[in-house]
């Protein structure tokens, strides 16, 4: 199944480059470097949104918990970065209570956080 409405998917731009490409975050560093190594940067982070929009809101998504924010889903799916570099990843979004549309919370590496 595909995630309802994926063509109108919301990504926080600082959810990007304020966390996921950021190598000062405390928890982001980590995913940072990750994502480093398939050739995204901080400075680059609209490569990022465009790549999850085409290759993994098109993809398959698996129902996760319903919680008071909304329901979440989770699309396990091959990113290829600017580099040509490629790995599984799981990119977590959520369609909120009351709202229609999907909203980005994070990805990450198949099999670690």
């Amino acid at each position: 199944m595909q995630i309802p409405n994926a063509d109108r998917a919301v990504i926080d731009p600082v959810k990007l480059y304020g966390y996921l490409l950021s190598h000062n975050h405390p928890i982001g560093r980590f995913k940072a470097a990750f994502f480093l190594t398939l050739g995204y940067s901080s400075e680059g982070w609209r490569q990022l949104e465009t790549d999850l929009r085409s290759q993994h809101l098109s993809q398959d998504a698996t129902r996760g918990n319903q919680t008071r924010y909304g329901q979440k889903y989770a699309i396990r799916a091959t990113l290829v970065g600017p580099s040509g570099s490629s790995a599984e990843v799981v990119s977590v979004w959520v369609v909120r209570t009351g709202e229609e549309f999907p909203r980005f919370l994070t990805a990450y590496p198949e099999g670690g956080r």
